[in-house]
């Protein structure tokens, strides 16, 4: 049996935002595909995801420092134990599946503060004398985009940062498998809107079944 984090960054649900349609139709399919699977659901918008500030570097100091965990004050003990909890549950899952739209050519910022809580020396990657190294070499993940024009190819291609940030991420956690699955052109082409939807649908079902 494989754990799956199904990871979610926009406000709104599939009836309102393509990359959610799609996405809903990937993980119901992966379900249906993979009944003995668990997928455990983090919609970024509903979680506690806390960004990395100075409650949060004061408590990292006084761990390094020595203190124990006991010793923090309630807002370093809230923060710190908080992104702890993120790291390990995403350590523990075998796949991910990121959904995200692209915004300003990226994607929301809380997808960003989530990445930033999971960037953790000793659990996901470790440094040595050579370097970095990934510490994730078992996993595989994907990430749906929703895309308003078309960037996988053409002049617009090397302004998209959001899935070449998660390419970068993942490859800095050593995983090996990393697909992009995108839904584009839709405010760019409104009268092949529902087309291009519908077609990036299938796709997704055809590889829930494989992932």
């Amino acid at each position: 049996m494989a754990t799956v984090l199904y990871i979610t960054a926009h406000p709104n649900d599939e009836t309102q935002s393509y990359s959610m349609a799609v996405g809903k139709a990937f993980i119901d399919e992966y379900k249906a595909a993979h009944p003995d699977d668990q997928v455990i659901h983090l919609d970024l918008y509903k979680e506690n995801i806390p960004y990395i500030d100075a409650d949060v570097f004061s408590g990292w100091g006084k761990l390094r420092s020595g203190s124990s965990f006991d010793q923090l004050s309630a807002e370093e003990k809230a923060k710190v134990g908080r992104l702890s909890e993120l790291t390990d549950q995403f350590v523990a899952a075998d796949k991910y599946v990121f959904v995200t739209p692209m915004w300003n050519f990226s994607f929301p910022p809380i997808m960003k503060a989530y990445i930033d809580s999971i960037c953790t020396a000793g659990k996901t990657f470790k440094y040595t004398e050579q370097g970095s190294v990934g510490l994730l070499t078992d996993k595989k993940a994907l990430h749906i985009q929703a895309r308003g024009g078309i960037y996988s190819e053409g002049p617009m291609a090397e302004l998209e940062m959001g899935h070449r940030f998660l390419s970068v991420i993942m490859k800095f956690f050593g995983v090996p498998s990393f697909e992009g699955l995108f839904v584009e052109g839709h405010n760019q082409y409104p009268d092949r809107a529902e087309q291009i939807k519908q077609d990036a649908i299938a796709k997704a079902k055809q590889l829930a079944k494989t992932f």
